[in-house]
């Protein structure tokens, strides 16, 4: 068999398959919390970040139908700010959530590092993500916890 021969049988055979050209790639759709920030899912249970009016981050800690959970043993520690001068949160326990007791530096756009750890003798787990609050044209949140099919 030739090439010429060999092509079209292949084209046949990957749109048979649905593998066309460009690929079928979808987007999922990101849920928020329960407050609007950002869900936080590599972590059980699941835990919204938010940017709260005084520039404090809480921490809620969700079930798996994004209802909110008291905060158990969790630890948290969530560094942002400049780069030249980091700023490491820590967090106090309330009844229904984690709230910094510092706020995060004035300013729109910072890199943000959440370690979270189940209790204190378990494994921490990274998420790493910018905190830029200007807002989202599609769903109308700040970019940092947008639910937009897109990716931004």
């Amino acid at each position: 068999m030739t090439t010429k021969h060999i092509l079209p049988i292949a084209i046949a055979l990957l749109s048979t398959l649905g593998l066309q050209a460009g690929g079928n790639h979808t987007h999922e759709k990101k849920v928020a919390g329960p407050n609007g920030g950002r869900l936080l899912t590599s972590i059980e249970p699941h835990a919204e970040f938010l940017l709260l009016p005084d520039r404090k981050i809480q921490i809620t800690f969700v079930d798996d139908h994004a209802k909110p959970i008291p905060p158990a043993e969790q630890v948290v520690i969530v560094t942002t700010g400049e780069r030249s001068a980091p700023l490491k949160l820590v967090f106090v326990k309330t009844a229904s959530a984690l709230v910094s007791e510092q706020s995060v530096p004035a300013g729109k756009n910072f890199p943000v590092v959440v370690q979270i750890k189940a209790n204190p003798e378990s494994k921490t787990l990274v998420e790493k993500f910018t905190l830029d609050l200007s807002t989202c044209s599609g769903c109308g949140l700040a970019e940092y916890a947008c639910t937009c099919a897109e990716g931004h």
